[in-house]
């Protein structure tokens, strides 16, 4: 492999990182409080709020059904109007974060769901507020969840920026369709799927660490 295609490639790999890590935070931003809310507002619950939960329900779940790559197709004005263009690493983080964040979302609301009522009536009978509750016990307690939910959202959104190179999104997937499919180079197709698996796996590992991490320190949290 060229010393031109080498760097071609470490360009593209910045590209993907700047992609994934860009969405990644802003669909997190947009989608934890957004599960959250989802967690805590049916019916009886701490923010009890069924109406609003029913609707933003559907709206994420319309989000979440429709295809990524037909998603990229489908928002391109609002993607011009955000970004400026349609194309390009910048523009492709705005697919990426919509996408991401009903995702990210969801996973939130799993995680906190899977917290011990039991701690919730706790709370409750030492007088704690709603969002007290929130914030000191259930998102607290369901922290390993959050983090293991949010590095499958990370490897999805790694995913996600290979198709955006399909739609002008730059990055590793653009590489590996314009040389390895198009000019028949299949050692840069090989390259694009290692160092996406590399980045796969060191997500993978990281995340796992995190969730390990935070789960040996609940007990004490809980203890104080």
């Amino acid at each position: 492999m060229s010393a031109n295609l080498i760097a071609l490639l470490y360009d593209a790999t910045l590209q993907t990182l700047y992609m994934v890590a860009v969405s990644a935070i802003l669909g997190t931003i947009l989608g934890l409080p957004l599960g959250v809310f989802l967690a805590t507002s049916q019916r009886g619950e701490l923010l009890s709020s069924p109406w609003l939960n029913k609707v933003l329900g559907l709206v994420v779940n319309a989000a979440r059904s429709v295809p990524f790559i037909i998603l990229v197709v489908a928002i391109i004005p609002f993607t011009r109007l955000i970004a400026g263009t349609s194309i390009g690493t910048t523009a492709a983080i705005v697919p990426l974060t919509i996408a991401a964040t009903p995702f990210i979302a969801r996973l939130v609301e799993n995680a906190i769901r899977e917290v011990d009522a039991g701690l919730i009536e706790a709370a409750r009978a030492m007088g704690a507020t709603p969002y007290q509750i929130i914030r000191k016990v259930l998102v607290p307690e369901a922290l390993p969840g959050i983090a293991l939910g949010l590095t499958l959202a990370v490897v999805s959104l790694i995913g996600y920026s290979a198709m955006v190179g399909a739609v002008g999104g730059e990055g590793l997937g653009d590489l590996g369709i314009r040389y390895g499919y198009q000019r028949f180079m299949p050692d840069v197709m090989l390259a694009v799927v290692v160092i996406l698996i590399v980045m796969v796996q060191l997500v993978q590992s990281i995340g796992e660490w995190i969730a390990r991490l935070v789960d040996k320190r609940a007990p004490r949290n809980r203890g104080n």
